[in-house]
């Protein structure tokens, strides 16, 4: 196995351990995981090939659905129009 793959094999294991955190304090390590793993999916889809680099950006995705859900609202989000709001 490549370090690559280890490394991808611990990133696994420090996700399900930030998973287990309470919520407050699962925001710092979270993005930390959530900054490395572009690197690595990256990382596995050149060195490995397509059929291991989605695997591993499968995994990412079901792991962090719920964040990157979160921040793709926050990024299409519209914003609110002032003129278009209701003057109570």
């Amino acid at each position: 196995m490549s370090v690559l793959l280890i490394l991808a094999c611990f990133w696994v294991l420090a996700a399900a351990t930030v998973a287990m955190l309470p919520m407050k304090r699962q925001f710092v390590p979270g993005l930390g995981l959530l900054l490395a793993a572009p690197v690595l999916i990256a990382g596995v889809f050149y060195e490995h090939g397509w059929l291991f680099g989605a695997l591993a950006l499968l995994g990412f995705l079901s792991m962090f659905r719920r964040p990157l859900l979160h921040f793709a609202r926050k990024a299409f989000a519209r914003p609110q129009d002032p003129q278009t709001e209701d003057k109570a």
